[in-house]
C-alpha cells in the first residue's frame, strides 16, 4: 500500500476526524502520544485543536500521511522556534503511525518524509523531539539516526505509580 505525505495539508472535516481517530487508535494501542488508554476520538479534540491554532499562527507545520484511500494514516507536527537564538532548529511532536501499519518500515518512511520537510524549511538545521520511557521508542529513534540528549527520571507520570523517564533526541539535517 503506497503512503503519501503532505506538508501543511488541507485538513478537510474528513481528515481532521481522520487524524482524531488515528489519534485514538495510538494511543488505545499503546502509543505514548500524550495520553494514556482508553480514549475517545474526542478527548483528544482538545489537543488536536491546539495543534491547528499553531498551524493557523504559522508556528506550527504538519506532515499527514494518507493511504491509497486518502485514509489519515500518520502525522508529525513540526513546531518551529520563536526563540532567536534556537530558530535554526525545531520540536517534532505527535509523531503517530497507525498500529495496523507498524512493523514494516512505514514509521522510518514517515520520519524520514517529516525530516525532509523540516530540511525544506529555511533555516533549519536540526529536528529536537522527545519520548516517554519505558516503551522502546528511544531505539526506534536511534536505529533513525537520532541521538539522546537529555533524560529527566520520572517526569512523565502514566499512572498513579508510575512513572517514566522523558527522553530527548536530536538530529542534526544536512
Amino acid at each position: 500500500m503506497d503512503v503519501r505525505y503532505e506538508l501543511d495539508p488541507v485538513l478537510t472535516r474528513e481528515r481532521k476526524a481522520g487524524v482524531l481517530r488515528l489519534w485514538a487508535d495510538v494511543v488505545n494501542a499503546g502509543g505514548a502520544v500524550g495520553f494514556v488508554p482508553t480514549v475517545r476520538p474526542e478527548d483528544v479534540r482538545p489537543e488536536l485543536d491546539a495543534h491547528l491554532a499553531g498551524m493557523a499562527e504559522g508556528t506550527t507545520r504538519m506532515l499527514l500521511a494518507s493511504d491509497e484511500d486518502d485514509r489519515v494514516v500518520g502525522t508529525a507536527f513540526l513546531k518551529l522556534n520563536s526563540h532567536r537564538l534556537m530558530r535554526h532548529w525545531l520540536w517534532m511532536y505527535t509523531i503517530m503511525l497507525h498500529p495496523d501499519r507498524q512493523g514494516r518500515g512505514e514509521g522510518r518512511q514517515l520520519l524520514a518524509a517529516a525530516e525532509k520537510a523540516a530540511g525544506g524549511i529555511d533555516g533549519i538545521t536540526g529536528i529536537r523531539l522527545t519520548c516517554r520511557g519505558g516503551m522502546g521508542l528511544e531505539r526506534f529513534y536511534k536505529s533513525c539516526g537520532y541521538r539522546e540528549v537529555g533524560r529527566v527520571p520520572g517526569a512523565i507520570r502514566v499512572a498513579e505509580g508510575d512513572y517514566r523517564d522523558d527522553i530527548t533526541l536530536w538530529l542534526a539535517l544536512g
